[in-house]
């Protein structure tokens, strides 16, 4: 696939053609623990995936700490708490960093982060983060975009929310910035989000309409979305991951557990192999079958000169001898010299 857009992060490529590129995203399912976050990162690598990410944030950085209507979620998951309330309780300290990045790097996953201010990016680019994700709900935040890009790594933009106008505007603002290496995610900002959501059609469309590599940020229960948006032409699959699905943080109860996660990397793959390409062909699994097609057979003891019929030839399994097709030629024609029962037809018997 010459001409096939792909970036690079951390010495992989993603593209079309090579396998799904699975994003496990710990956000804030660490819980308050840094023992739970590099137990999610040794877990991660385990399943399979390929990148361990991150949220860098602070309560402060993020919102504001004020009791105003407008600061308070009302319905949903959050019910109840302020918005300073929820990040404060979700946020991944910055003492936290250095080693989550030494850990994933001792044990082999690719890690990188969502910064959400310029100061994550700071913070970040310090600990050699080798790529960039943009959430969702920052994809409106052109400065900040333009922030990321002028570091010169790959950027993944999240589109939860956004209309066909406001990712252009996002990819031109990564493309001003400098941003080189850049991929768009199709994204549902629902936590959880409906299967029937998704309109995974979008992501051909996303793909053609930008030219750029595209993936899935799935916020469903299951894998099922994910991998059928592989044959859709994802190249990335973002998805939430935990220890414990029931462990009562804010991203806990629609994130993978290990199992789930394993499952993922393994049948996403099998789905983007199986995609293949356009093949008539007879397939390697398939030429000892070969033998079991149909082809034509004497069907009793003949003798040389009889003439073939239908009651002395029909089309029956195996294939070892003339194709089905040439039964209305060979009715009328004479044996060529006796012939057993049982035996395969071929030009030779034809007289």
């Amino acid at each position: 696939m010459s001409g096939t857009p792909s970036i690079s992060i951390a010495g992989r490529r993603i593209a079309l053609d090579a396998e799904p590129y699975i994003i496990a995203e710990l956000s804030a399912n660490h819980n308050g623990s840094l023992g739970t976050a590099l137990q999610i990162i040794e877990q991660a690598k385990h399943a399979g995936a390929d990148a361990i990410k991150l949220q860098t944030y602070t309560a402060d950085t993020i919102t504001l700490n004020c009791d105003a209507e407008d600061f308070q979620i009302r319905g949903g998951l959050w019910d109840g708490q302020s918005l300073y309330e929820l990040y404060q309780q979700a946020h991944m300290p910055w003492d936290w960093h250095k080693p989550l990045f030494e850990h994933a790097r001792k044990h082999d996953i690719t890690i990188f982060s969502s910064p959400f201010d310029f100061t994550a990016v700071d913070l970040l680019e310090d600990l050699n983060a080798p790529a960039y994700k943009i959430a969702s709900f920052e994809a409106i935040d052109l400065p900040l975009i333009r922030y990321v890009a002028a570091t010169g790594k790959p950027m993944i933009i999240s589109t939860g929310m956004a209309d066909g106008d406001e990712i252009a505007e996002a990819v031109e603002a990564a493309r001003e910035g400098g941003c080189r290496e850049l991929a768009i995610l199709h994204c549902v900002s629902g936590y959880p989000a409906p299967a029937e959501d998704y309109n995974l059609r979008t992501l051909a469309d996303m793909r053609e309409r930008f030219g750029l590599v595209t993936g899935l940020s799935d916020h469903t229960l299951d894998n099922t979305t994910a991998i059928a948006s592989v044959v859709l032409g994802a190249s990335i699959i973002e998805k939430h991951f935990t220890l414990d699905r029931s462990g009562g943080g804010p991203d806990d109860s629609f994130s993978l557990e290990p199992a789930e996660l394993q499952a993922l990397c393994r049948d996403s793959k099998t789905a983007w192999r199986a995609l293949g390409q356009v093949d008539y062909g007879r397939k390697s699994s398939e030429q000892g079958n070969a033998r079991f097609r149909r082809s034509l057979y004497v069907t009793r003891d003949m003798k040389a000169g009889e003439l073939f019929s239908a009651d002395n030839v029909r089309s029956v399994r195996p294939g070892f001898g003339l194709p089905p097709k040439m039964l209305d030629q060979v009715m009328g024609r004479r044996a060529s010299r006796d012939i057993a029962f049982g035996t395969a037809l071929s030009q030779e018997l034809l007289d």
